[in-house]
């Protein structure tokens, strides 16, 4: 497991560990976040902002366990999820469907979409973009846009770039996430000159230790501008999270464009 525990090194937490991020503790400490309650609420937002007509292929990327994936399907609509996780997909396959739409599954890399398209639209969710360097970051974006049909849409939440500087604590301080007697701990560092967030991650689980880190790279408003039009988009908009105009103290921002 790589990680870094000099919180005053140039290079402190920018090793990433992808399955320690992303593990059993990752679903067990964000529960309340993933629920059942607001996966119902992210996939009413989501369909409300494409609002397209039943039958259309979405693509979720990535999927997760496949909370989203198979609402979108429920609600009529033909879904395909591709995330890089192995259990991930195992878990996602595994949950029921309703009657109205079909979802598929497949484990892939973001920067290197498993599937042809044309697509009606691309949805990622929950802060699921940012975590390559910059070229790679540009890479999803150019796959995002290759499977979509023209016309399609893109959907992305992510955290909003001031929002999270505005309110950010920074090592040596720390971000406790709590679920009864275990706790998360992160330590996290900006580099507005990069505008990435690293975290090196402590998680006390069940009488156990564990360390990870990781990073995100938040693009400003501008900085998706260019990258989606520069991927092949137009239309950019950005918004705040559930709705309404962007503002410096938003947290989460949606952005959305046309292919």
């Amino acid at each position: 497991m790589g990680h870094s525990r000099d919180v005053t090194g140039e290079d402190w937490a920018m090793d990433f560990d992808v399955d320690a991020t992303f593990g059993d503790d990752y679903l067990y400490f964000y529960a309340e976040s993933t629920d059942a309650g607001r996966s119902d609420d992210d996939a009413a937002e989501i369909l409300g902002r494409l609002d397209l007509p039943p039958g259309s292929r979405i693509l979720d990327v990535p999927c997760g366990p496949g909370r989203i994936s198979r609402r979108l399907a429920s609600a009529g609509h033909e879904v395909t999820g591709v995330d890089l996780s192995a259990p991930y997909i195992a878990m996602a396959e595994a949950e029921p469907v309703g009657p109205n739409g079909h979802v598929s599954y497949l484990r892939g890399d973001m920067r290197e979409l498993p599937v042809p398209g044309p697509f009606d639209a691309v949805v990622c969710w929950f802060t699921s973009f940012g975590y390559h360097d910059d070229d790679d970051c540009r890479r999803v974006l150019a796959e995002f846009h290759r499977v979509l049909r023209p016309g399609g849409t893109v959907v992305i939440e992510t955290m909003h770039h001031d929002g999270v500087v505005r309110h950010f604590t920074s090592a040596p301080d720390a971000t406790v996430l709590r679920r009864g007697e275990d706790a998360q701990v992160d330590l996290s560092r900006f580099d507005p000159l990069t505008g990435r967030m690293a975290t090196d991650r402590t998680v006390y689980r069940d009488g156990v230790v564990r360390h990870s880190s990781h990073f995100i790279r938040l693009p400003t408003p501008p900085e998706w501008s260019q990258w989606l039009e520069g991927a092949g988009f137009h239309g950019v908009r950005c918004s705040a999270g559930g709705g309404g105009p962007l503002e410096l103290d938003s947290w989460v921002m949606v952005v959305e464009a046309t292919a």
